[in-house]
């Protein structure tokens, strides 16, 4: 490690950076209670849904993408299922493992949510997503 400090820039990009991701986390959080989901909902059925090359993700897939325990991924999932946001469908190749899936209406919340967050991530200039040719 160098005795020289770093420029004082480098603390301030870090600093601001920091500083967006959590205003927007703040602003996820709020949407999802305004749709009357606590934020792990949210993320949970995003986590699904934006699994890559798939609409569906095993419970120890959904932990590691949560960043959560197999048994707190579990019980999340217990809890989303009671609201009928997501359920459990038997894996036609491992009668022992189950897929995650959203319902139609946790997929209805997860769009509009959706929506709202591209927006506001437009608005504060942090990602371009494609335009939609449909």
């Amino acid at each position: 490690m160098s005795n020289e400090r770093l420029p004082k820039a480098v603390y301030e990009q870090l600093a601001l950076f920091r500083y967006q991701i959590r205003k927007f986390i703040h602003f996820s959080e709020s949407a999802a209670r305004a749709h009357g989901l606590t934020p792990q909902n949210h993320q949970l059925m995003l986590a699904i849904m934006g699994f890559p090359g798939r609409d569906y993700a095993t419970p120890k897939e959904l932990a590691e993408r949560l960043q959560v325990t197999p048994h707190a991924c579990v019980e999340l999932i217990n809890r989303c299922e009671q609201l009928q946001l997501v359920y459990r469908v038997p894996n036609p190749d491992d009668g022992r493992s189950i897929f995650i899936r959203l319902s139609e209406s946790g997929m209805r919340i997860l769009e509009d949510l959706s929506e709202i967050h591209m927006n506001e991530l437009k608005n504060i200039g942090l990602l371009e997503f494609p335009e939609d040719d449909e």
